[in-house]
């Protein structure tokens, strides 16, 4: 998703602290989701959320399945840690690769005090301003847990995936009702908010669930049309 990084007013966290006040953070969360390109299941996410003396760490890994299985034959992992703060989720490193040896990983270092982010992908290491209340694309999945989003009419917040960074706008409509593999949900739906030539994404989370993501879809600029659907989920503590 092609954006302007511009100032990053991030409402996301900075505006959640009273979510996380009432709420907390979980010990653990364990999750798999099915993942489809265009209608075909393409591979099996598991991911692992724990949380001990004032940190977390999240771990996914995703295997590749059916004939995509005959080209990646390691496990995409990200892996995402931080500190837990009155704000939810302050990542300090985020890293995905498909085993050590791949051209291909990407990692990022959060500067807080310096407010300074680190990118390395292909050999490249940029440095970058880092706005308040960045978070990489794995623990942001897991920020909306210290929020209350379906009290927002917008949300807007920063992200890096280890590539670039980008500034993200959902609109959010709260109360939609889906069907999923753990029984019917009410949901709140975010809608990226994007130009016609832009890649999108939705995503649904689960109030019952902390506000997790249930299921998301990603429609690429070429038209290929991902989608995320959870089929297990446990919640300790």
């Amino acid at each position: 998703m092609k954006r302007a990084l511009g100032q990053a007013a991030i409402l996301l966290a900075l505006t959640g602290a009273c979510g996380a006040a009432e709420s907390g953070a979980p010990q653990a969360i364990s999750a798999s989701y099915e993942v489809s390109r265009n209608g075909g299941r393409v591979a099996v996410m598991n991911e692992t959320f724990e949380t001990k003396d004032g940190s977390y760490r999240i771990v996914s890994e995703s295997h590749a399945v059916g004939l995509l299985a005959l080209f990646e034959r390691h496990p995409l992992r990200l892996t995402s840690s931080g500190r837990l703060t009155a704000a939810g989720l302050h990542p300090q490193h985020f890293e995905g690769k498909r085993g050590d040896d791949d051209p291909r990983q990407v990692r990022a270092e959060f500067d807080w005090p310096g407010e300074r982010l680190t990118i390395a992908r292909e050999g490249k290491t940029d440095t970058l301003p880092l706005p308040p209340g960045t978070q990489d694309r794995l623990s942001l999945m897991y920020q909306f847990m210290f929020l209350a989003p379906d009290r927002s009419q917008r949300l807007e917040f920063s992200m890096t995936n280890g590539r670039k960074l980008d500034q993200y706008r959902y609109a959010v409509h709260p109360g939609v009702e889906i069907e999923t593999p753990l029984g019917r949900m009410t949901t709140v739906h975010l809608v990226t908010q994007h130009r016609p030539d832009e890649s999108g994404a939705e995503i649904w989370l689960a109030p019952q669930y902390r506000y997790l993501p249930v299921r998301m879809v990603v429609l690429e600029e070429d038209g290929s049309r991902y989608e995320q659907v959870i089929t297990k989920l446990e919640i300790k503590g």
